[in-house]
């Protein structure tokens, strides 16, 4: 039984969630606000965490900094849940570290594809060549780590299927579409822009690695040396 670590102050809000991811068959914990978040994220190791941005004593974002920070925490998926639905707080979000971003209302059909989507993109080893080399970029795909220069970088479960779904197809175009079915794990509605932000946390996580992916414009990335 896969277990979901709840952030979210509003209680009536929380018990809905857990109620119907029980449902789903998972083990739902809930945390009322972030400082109780972080330490059940760390002492639970939980598979998937669901993080409210708008916390009381301490914000959704510095949450997910907190967690990405840490080695015990830093692969466990975070979807972010907020009533705010502009571009720029998805952008925050998805710059902090999260994987997925959740506005309220949402309806427990959505919060669920979303959930099942990342859970399997976050533990889905591919079946190729377990180790590829692509230049300076090192990725390992049995430890599901990414090395650059002989470095360990932190990835997070989507930003490593990303580029290594780049590192497979290394030189091919590959559009925002493609990339959004292949590597979130279903369509997503005008969201092009969850591509861009990952690309760009990429090419600052990878340094001056960062500029083997390139930008096909009006179309795309694509990986290239």
């Amino acid at each position: 039984m896969q277990t979901i670590l709840i952030i979210e102050d509003e209680k009536d809000l929380a018990d809905l969630i857990a109620f119907n991811l029980e449902r789903e068959g998972f083990q739902a914990i809930v945390a009322t606000d972030g400082f109780d978040g972080l330490e059940q994220a760390g002492r639970m190791q939980p598979d998937l965490i669901l993080l409210d941005l708008m916390l009381p004593g301490m914000l959704g974002t510095e949450v997910c900094k907190n967690i990405r920070k840490s080695d015990r925490t830093a692969g466990i998926p975070v979807i972010m849940l907020t009533a705010k639905g502009e571009e720029i707080d998805k952008v925050v979000g998805f710059e902090v570290g999260a994987d997925d971003y959740v506005v309220k209302p949402f309806s427990s059909i959505e919060l669920m594809l979303r959930l099942k989507a990342v859970l399997r993109r976050s533990k889905t080893r591919p079946a190729a060549a377990t180790a590829m080399q692509v230049g300076p970029i090192g990725i390992d795909v049995e430890r599901h780590c990414v090395m650059v220069n002989g470095e360990e970088i932190n990835f997070t479960g989507t930003e490593f299927k990303l580029l290594h779904t780049l590192a497979q197809r290394l030189g091919r175009v590959q559009s925002r579409d493609v990339l959004l079915r292949d590597v979130w794990g279903y369509n997503f509605v005008d969201d092009s822009r969850t591509v861009d932000t990952h690309i760009t946390r990429l090419r600052n996580k990878l340094g001056e690695a960062g500029d083997l992916i390139k930008t096909v414009r009006g179309f795309g990335y694509k990986l290239e040396l």
